[in-house]
């Protein structure tokens, strides 16, 4: 099975930015872990981040004819800006769990719509890091039922 992860803008600068909301991991130390954990429940695990809009609705696109079967996504800032985004996520119709760091409703008022969230099959807010294991194993039990 292949699942694709992908990381919005500023996520690249993870490790350094803000570590007291988003951790003093990196984005690739995060990729890695979750990469790991894939492999061990025989995912393929690909990644894509970019700080562009337009890339990121082009990937998740993509990821259909890719053969991939469910995305797991932190938007960042276009979590509340983004009807694209969301568009994009609809469109393709591959089951999709929103990821973010930070709990988003806890945050700015600005920060704590999501308008990627009436599309997900789930969002997973707050865990930091974990966050992307948490939503590989609900992805993976989704698509894969026992």
């Amino acid at each position: 099975m292949k699942l694709l992860l992908i990381n919005g803008p500023n996520l690249n600068l993870l490790g350094t930015r803000e570590p007291e909301i988003y951790g003093g991991q990196t984005l690739a130390e995060v990729v890695h872990k979750l990469a790991c954990a894939a492999a061990k429940r025989k995912i393929d695990l690909l990644h894509f981040q970019s700080n562009h809009e337009g890339e990121l609705i082009d990937k998740i696109h993509q990821a259909k004819s890719d053969g991939v079967a469910g995305i797991i996504i932190n938007p960042g800032g276009l979590t509340h800006s983004s009807v694209s985004l969301r568009d994009a996520i609809s469109g393709v119709g591959l089951p999709t769990i929103e990821v973010h760091l930070s709990n988003i409703h806890a945050r700015e008022s600005f920060r704590q719509t999501s308008l990627i969230a009436g599309v997900a099959l789930g969002q997973i807010s707050g865990l930091g890091s974990k966050g992307y294991e948490l939503a590989l194993m609900a992805l993976d039990s989704y698509l894969r039922p026992v």
